[in-house]
């Protein structure tokens, strides 16, 4: 253990390095490996929008469950990223190692609850959607694919989570970029058929997918067991710690409950746009594949934020925390004013990539300007969940979450349905941001009188 702790000593930054250069490091490999993985959630979008429109809107009703395995994953990775960097910067390297191989083992606990999902719900969640049999035999064949294949999808996340964890976000930008480039490249493929390749339809868009995540996971196998001294995989430690396990998800647990209200929100949020028309759905699926590219790599700035936060509050060096924080609120906010210049300014040229129809293009411009007015009030609130999380209040982010997706968004979207113009139901979303402000304001001050103040 004393050669692991000099070894930890010698390489560690998240204590020593200047904040602003700190986090550029940590956080641009993921940003930039998370724009090819956006890249590729607009390019899978585009082709299968080129099978026809039932297509987008089946992949768009398929959403909440695919959305729900990743917040699982994504969840869970908050609470390892949490402790194994508060563990490091406290020198509990036994810890440490600990939170990593449970890590391991919870991928693969939810990889069977993914595979029961997807045999046994997954079905009957879609029908609750829509009675259109063409859609439903569309989001059944790509569903049936990602949720009992998505051992790759697990592993990928916990393996990247432990090098970002321990400060290689470089490592972990190869693996994201691995998968994302193989999803690309198998799309067209896979959807379309090539020298001799069967086209599977919105099958192989599935297939692409799962191939490209289970490629990605054994990168970051390797990267983890070859270059991540600061953590020891091993088969004696993978014996279940409930102890570890429950401070994991302490923390991990608010973030799965605060992303799978997400799924619900967009499960809901489908449902009161299916009283206007199809079309709508697939305008607010579109939604989401172009705000994903700016929304990732924000969340991967969070990523790369919280074991900043979580080392130097383990440390207790009140002053890098703060302005580890300062300077994550403003790189967010840059990136998200960024997305809402572009989408005020050019919403036609983004809808179109969808090869949309006029209906289509009708309903997703005005769409697109009126959320977008939101994105820099969400950099904010975004940065803020970060910090709650990394310092042990992911109930905080929880609040937060429920109250703007389910308590405000939903129910306005709702009321604003009754006009009879799908184009106000868009405004709900604004409305609920605001909301999310004012909540995240107060419990920041909660939380900087209770554990920051006097550090």
């Amino acid at each position: 253990m004393s050669e692991q702790s000099n070894e930890i000593k010698k390489e560690n930054k998240m204590g020593t390095m200047p904040i602003g250069k700190l986090l550029f490091t940590m956080a641009v490999p993921m940003m930039l490996s998370m724009l090819v993985q956006a890249l590729y959630n607009i390019v899978d979008s585009i082709f299968v929008s080129k099978i026809e429109e039932a297509a987008l809107t089946a992949v768009s009703m398929a959403f909440p469950m695919q959305n729900f395995m990743i917040a699982l994953g994504a969840g869970t990775g908050v609470g390892i990223n949490a402790l194994l960097s508060r563990s490091l910067g406290e020198k509990n390297f036994e810890r440490a190692n600990k939170a990593a191989c449970n890590g391991v083992l919870l991928a693969l606990f939810n990889f069977f609850i993914c595979i029961l999902l997807g045999l046994f719900v997954a079905g009957p969640f879609l029908r609750t959607q829509s009675d259109d049999t063409v859609i439903l035999n569309y989001a059944n064949d790509y569903l049936s694919v990602v949720m009992v294949f998505s051992f790759g999808l697990f592993g990928q996340m916990v393996f990247e989570r432990l090098l970002q964890s321990t400060g290689r976000t470089i490592y972990s930008m190869w693996t994201q970029g691995l998968g994302a480039i193989i999803n690309i490249i198998l799309d067209p493929v896979l959807i379309f058929g090539f020298a001799g390749i069967p086209a599977f339809g919105i099958k192989g868009a599935a297939m692409a997918t799962v191939i490209g995540q289970c490629c990605a996971m054994i990168l970051g196998l390797v990267f983890n067991l070859k270059f991540n001294p600061d953590i020891k995989l091993s088969f004696k430690d993978m014996s279940p710690d409930f102890s570890i396990i429950g401070q994991i998800y302490a923390v991990g647990f608010p973030s799965i409950i605060m992303m799978s209200i997400g799924s619900l929100m967009t499960y809901l949020m489908n449902r009161i746009l299916y009283t206007f028309n199809s079309t709508a759905v697939a305008v607010f699926g579109a939604y989401s594949k172009l705000q994903s590219f700016f929304l990732m790599p924000v969340m991967d700035l969070n990523n790369g934020l919280t074991p900043i936060v979580a080392y130097n509050f383990g440390a207790k060096q009140k002053g890098r925390l703060l302005k580890a924080y300062k300077t994550g609120t403003l790189a967010a906010v840059t990136i998200m004013a960024i997305g809402c210049l572009i989408f005020e300014l050019i919403p036609e040229v983004l809808f179109k990539m969808f090869s949309p129809s006029a209906e289509m293009l009708q309903i997703g411009v005005p769409a697109l300007r009126i959320i977008a007015v939101h994105f820099v009030v969400a950099a904010f609130c975004i940065i803020t969940g970060t910090m709650f999380q990394a310092l042990g209040n992911g109930f905080f982010s929880m609040i937060v979450s429920i109250c703007r997706q389910l308590v405000v968004l939903i129910p306005a979207a709702w009321l604003l349905s009754k006009t009879g113009h799908v184009t106000a139901v868009w405004w709900s979303f604004p409305i609920a941001e605001v909301a999310s402000l004012a909540i995240s304001l107060v419990l920041y001050k909660v939380l900087y009188n209770q554990k920051i103040k006097n550090l």
